[in-house]
């Protein structure tokens, strides 16, 4: 009962915590709120322990997998050196000169330390990223990388610690050891992803034209993969990380194949959109509860630093960051410079406004920079550092770097949550080629296909005796998306005031359908309506007013 009660507890305060981030003199962005509600929840007595290998099972790999299959593919692939530079030549520049780094700025802590505290700081946290930039106008295009390379660098990221901690038990260190076993991991993992979700969506595909669909099932299948692939690459010595991030990406070409129904998407929405809101605050609420006990083991932390070390270490935190900033700003100037900007500008060097977006203004790279988030997965990483070396002595340091690595955690979050706002309001960044074009062309070819559909099934209704009813619904729904196809080919003006129209018509039915749904309400209180016939009047207004939404 007591984990029951833990869970519901932690529920609770993400509720809790969303109601307090929603109120106008909250200013703080939810992430910071959750962690000091969790705070509270460790200052008050309740414990919650971090355990590494129950948080990297049950949290990370359904987040990842989310992230993996809403992430737009068409900007992944597209902007696939600029990530990969991001998630893998970031992470080996911030290991190399963040561990030798702290190893001069911190001369106790042992060089192979050093790099082990370097490595878990090197991947940004996929769920801090997407909940700092929830709330900020980070451009689309930059959204979709950061998040790419937050899909990706976790591997690398945690690859190098695990080296850097051999290192440190074994007092050797193998380049090529290394470099293999950087090959096997995300190799293995990355297979084992893909074979789970084409594997699981093939099976899946086959058993429902068997016995038709059932949108519950189909929702426990989804939530069944990441755990799946995650657990699938561990057994074969594989990131299970990054087979969770493969499957999300593939289970959205799987689902072109399957093609659920339109309740199963519906349903499944909903129930991921729950998921990810539960999962993402509990991680920091747990992230928070760990500081009140970092907080006491201060005196241990202080040990290898000697008289006059507790001063020092706020200091050592803000200069961990700082160096940490300024590294990543290199990096991705670096990288938009070699990737993004320079093919931009050789594919468009007529279009002088192209070429003004290509180049990469100082904003655009600090809120990259800033942008590179550190979370729940650096702290659980740092938590599994061993207690002792093989010959039976503590190991060296390792309260002060798990502090520093709090530290940085926090410091990194109240800076992106300062900066971004301020930095990303009305940034301009060059925006993904044909993307308008590709929507008007969509939309004017399904508007086509439908017209064409309904005039052949309308003609076969026909027969049945009902022509005059049938033609006349026929007619009602082809005007409609006639509409559609005129919107499509106007001109631009045409077209701006063709969408006004809409805006404005869209805006009269929701008024509309609001009405109707509080006289539905007044009649089923007052009694003069029945609730199953109240139930099934409400879904038909909810069904309306979701063909509505933008």
């Amino acid at each position: 009962m007591h984990t029951v009660t833990i869970i519901l507890v932690l529920v609770l305060t993400v509720v809790l915590c969303g109601f307090i981030a929603r109120m106008r003199w909250a200013k703080l962005p939810l992430p910071l709120i959750q962690i000091a509600g969790g705070s509270l929840l460790a200052l008050f007595g309740l414990q919650l322990p971090l355990d590494p290998d129950i948080f990297f099972l049950l949290f990370i790999p359904p987040l990842l997998f989310l992230d993996g299959w809403r992430i737009p593919k068409g900007a992944f692939f597209s902007d696939a050196r600029a990530i990969l530079m991001l998630a893998i030549g970031l992470v080996l520049f911030t290991v190399v000169g963040m561990g030798f780094f702290i190893d001069w700025l911190i001369p106790t802590v042992p060089l192979a330390v050093a790099f082990a505290l370097g490595a878990i700081l090197s991947p940004t946290d996929p769920v801090a990223v997407s909940a700092i930039a929830a709330g900020n106008p980070i451009p689309p295009r930059l959204m979709h990388i950061l998040e790419g390379e937050s899909l990706l660098n976790d591997a690398s990221g945690l690859v190098c610690f695990t080296f850097a901690v051999g290192a440190m038990m074994t007092g050797g260190f193998s380049i090529g050891a290394a470099s293999m076993s950087f090959v096997q991991e995300a190799g293995g993992g990355i297979v084992i992803g893909l074979a789970i979700s084409w594997g699981v969506g093939l099976a899946n595909k086959w058993l429902v034209s068997k016995v038709g669909e059932e949108p519950g099932l189909q929702i426990l299948i989804s939530i069944l993969i990441p755990f799946a692939a995650y657990l699938g690459a561990e057994q074969i010595h594989g990131s299970g990380i990054l087979a969770a991030a493969t499957a999300g990406v593939s289970m959205h070409y799987a689902d072109l194949i399957g093609r659920p129904l339109a309740a199963t998407r519906t349903q499944r929405k909903a129930v991921w959109d729950t998921m990810q809101l539960v999962l993402n605050g509990v991680i920091f609420v747990m992230l928070g509860a760990q500081l009140p006990g970092t907080i006491t083991n201060l005196p241990a932390a202080t040990v290898e630093l000697g008289a006059g070390g507790t001063w020092k270490l706020p200091l050592y935190v803000i200069a961990i960051t700082v160096g940490l900033t300024f590294m990543r700003f290199v990096w991705v100037f670096v990288s938009m410079k070699v990737t993004l900007f320079k093919r931009h500008k050789r594919d468009d060097k007529s279009n002088k406004e192209a070429n003004a977006l290509a180049r990469p203004s100082l904003r655009l790279l600090l809120v990259a920079s800033f942008a590179g988030v550190r979370g729940a997965l650096t702290l659980a990483g740092i938590l599994t550092l061993p207690l002792f070396l093989p010959d039976g002595t503590r190991f060296p340091a390792r309260d002060l770097v798990i502090f520093l690595a709090m530290g940085v955690i926090l410091l990194s979050l109240i800076l992106a949550s300062v900066t971004l706002p301020l930095l990303s309001k009305e940034l301009v960044f060059a925006p993904p080629a044909r993307r308008s074009s590709e929507e008007r062309n969509a939309r004017s070819a399904a508007a086509e296909a439908a017209i064409a559909r309904l005039e052949k099934v309308s003609a076969s209704m026909s027969k049945d005796g009902k022509e005059q009813v049938v033609m006349e619904a026929a007619n009602r729904l082809l005007e409609t998306y006639r509409r559609r196809l005129a919107l499509g080919e106007s001109s631009n003006d045409e077209a701006a005031r063709m969408q006004d129209m809409a805006r404005a018509e869209r805006a009269l039915r929701l008024e509309a359908l609001s009405a109707e749904r509080d006289e539905l309400y007044r009649r089923r209180i007052s009694g003069e309506l029945d609730d199953s016939i109240h139930l099934r009047l409400l879904r038909e207004i909810d069904l309306m007013e979701a063909t509505l939404e933008e």
